[in-house]
């Protein structure tokens, strides 16, 4: 009796699973250093100064006497510097999908020459380096009475998102047929009715994808605040509150800790929740 080898083509999928299985236990040790960090975080914020010091990676004397402390601080209120924290996301993210929407659009569907032009401008703008345009915003804010205020900041990171924006939603609407546009305009819709009542609603995975990645971008913003707010600004997010545990020549670090992890501590929540939204919206415009 003979026995018949298997084909090559069956033996693929084993071959392939098998890789996988690898790349997944090679990113273990990598998953590891990547928590570190946050293992210091929470463990440090339980503890007190001298242990913090003294045993950075110790996990005793651990307290919630701290944390709780830096959530009803005089110095630092947490409840504040979330409520302006959301207030400048939820501006920034509306502003970009009510704006970014509608020149995505128009990009995406008109062959003008000079909307694509529009586009490799906006492409282009991505890979500036945010850091060197704060020179010239921080004038162009001073002319305009705008520095050292929440608009300011707003009208500031709505620029920087804008780009992105508006590069993810044209290829997302170009994948979408264009004889949807043409049945909504026999049926009397305008340009900005089509867009609004036929095209936005079918863009959900891409607004999702560029509405989080913008939430956790502008949230975790630390430089922007800090310089657009000016100094002597008595508003302040949840990144530069973090700056009032800092002297000159002493940091308290039993406020330090405790302030970053309530600072981090809604990203991730964000994060864990949105993150299959984020992949989806990214590989279904590529598949697309």
């Amino acid at each position: 009796m003979t026995t018949l080898a298997p084909a090559a083509g069956a033996l693929r999928p084993v071959r392939r699973r098998r890789r996988i299985q690898l790349g997944s236990l090679a990113l273990v040790p990598f998953a590891l250093l990547m928590l570190v960090p946050l293992y210091l975080l929470v463990v440090n914020s339980l503890k007190s100064q001298q242990d913090i010091v003294g045993s950075p990676f110790g996990a005793h004397h651990i307290t919630l006497d701290y944390l709780r402390s830096a959530a009803t601080s005089g110095d630092y209120n947490v409840v504040s510097a979330y409520g302006v924290t959301g207030l400048l996301v939820v501006l920034v993210c509306a502003g970009m999908v009510l704006f970014g929407g509608p020149v995505a659009y128009l990009i995406a569907r008109s062959p003008a020459r000079r909307y694509q032009i529009l586009k490799l401008c906006f492409l282009s703008a991505i890979f500036v380096p945010p850091g060197i345009l704060l020179v010239p915003i921080v004038y162009v804010l001073r002319n305009l009475g705008l520095y050292g205020s929440l608009p300011g900041l707003v009208l500031v990171d709505l620029a920087n998102s804008f780009p992105f924006a508006v590069f993810l939603f044209s290829a997302y609407i170009r994948s979408i047929p264009v004889s949807l546009d043409e049945a909504a305009t026999i049926d009397g819709c305008s340009t900005l009715g089509t867009f609004w009542r036929v095209i936005f609603p079918l863009m959900k995975p891409a607004v999702a994808t560029a509405v989080v990645l913008t939430a956790l971008w502008t949230w975790n913003d630390f430089i922007n605040p800090s310089i657009l707010l000016g100094p002597t600004s008595s508003t302040y997010t949840v990144t530069t509150g973090i700056y009032t545990a800092i002297g000159q020549y002493l940091t308290n670090y039993t406020v330090v800790y405790p302030n970053i992890l309530l600072t981090v501590a809604p990203v991730l929540v964000l994060f864990l929740v949105a993150q299959r939204y984020i992949v989806s919206g990214l590989m279904e415009g590529v598949g697309k």
